[in-house]
């Protein structure tokens, strides 16, 4: 097997096919083996998982979770990886290479196709650029025992934020809601080559089988939660009115006080629970 992460023997390969990493779609060359193999042992793969990888890259990743997992289906949208990765993961009978887009693709069916019988996950060393897009795409597909990304340190941190802290924000509640982040580990921007200018961490989030909160309509919450972050500053009230004109300011204080909240409550300070009520409330009042 190839050490994906050993730049001596990966340049002259890259060369021989004329492949040069794509600052546009966020391709960087890991070169260090201990990250790719943290990853897939971290976020728990076995031969009872099937693995869903987004952006395989060259394959440093690939390989880790192919050695461990009873199927991988790695998905990648650059053609002009496939004689490199025959080179770097050829061998593993138990990868499927989808030469897509996976935001085009339908995951959910995709996962039931593919892993039957198996313990479904994702994992990915996801691009900057689109981290956001293909994890809305993973967690709304409702169809992972987890999600476990590489993706920029602050995102990760955002995702794991408690209410009222600075990175909290309606990202953090959507990824919450779907699972329970837990920041695994950084990894340094000189373990890859370009270095990027930022430090990287790994996230793992194992799905909720069940939500803790009554939500009367899903679309409601997350319209609320969007509300409330978008004037963040402000009075909560300021945020619901914006978010909901048929409410009104009138109406929003409403809201606000039949949830037993004060009526200088922000939004960046409530947590699911909360937010759950707020939107309960604006569904009764219908």
């Amino acid at each position: 097997m190839i050490d994906v992460t050993d730049i001596h023997l990966m340049k002259p390969l890259l060369a021989e096919h004329g492949f040069h990493f794509s600052k546009a779609k966020g391709q960087n060359f890991l070169t260090a083996r201990w990250v790719p193999e943290s990853i897939a042992e971290d976020a728990g793969v076995d031969e009872t998982a099937g693995v869903l990888e987004v952006g395989p890259g060259i394959g440093p990743l690939t390989q880790q979770l192919a050695l461990r997992a009873g199927k991988v289906c790695a998905v990648e949208v650059d053609r002009r990886l496939e004689p490199i990765l025959k080179r770097t993961v050829g061998e593993f009978p138990n990868l499927e290479i989808i030469w897509d887009d996976v935001l085009k693709l339908d995951v959910k069916a995709l996962v039931a196709e593919k892993f039957a019988g198996l313990r479904p996950m994702a994992c990915a060393n996801l691009p900057y650029y689109i981290t956001s897009p293909i994890l809305t795409a993973l967690l709304e597909a409702e169809c992972f025992d987890s999600v476990t990304v590489m993706v920029q340190k602050e995102v990760a941190q955002r995702m794991a934020a408690k209410p009222g802290t600075a990175d909290y924000s309606a990202f953090t509640v959507f990824c919450q809601y779907y699972a329970e982040p837990e920041v695994l580990f950084d990894v340094p921007a000189g373990c890859f080559l370009p270095q990027p200018k930022v430090t990287s961490a790994v996230i793992h989030l194992p799905v909720r089988k069940q939500r803790p909160w009554e939500i009367l309509d899903e679309k409601v919450f997350f319209r609320v939660v969007r509300a409330s972050f978008a004037m963040r500053r402000k009075k909560l009230a300021n945020g619901l009115a914006s978010g909901f004109p048929e409410l009104g300011k009138t109406g929003a204080a409403e809201v606000i006080a039949a949830c037993g909240f004060d009526e200088n409550v922000r939004g960046e300070t409530l947590g699911i629970p909360e937010f759950a009520r707020i939107a309960n409330e604006i569904v009764r009042r219908g």
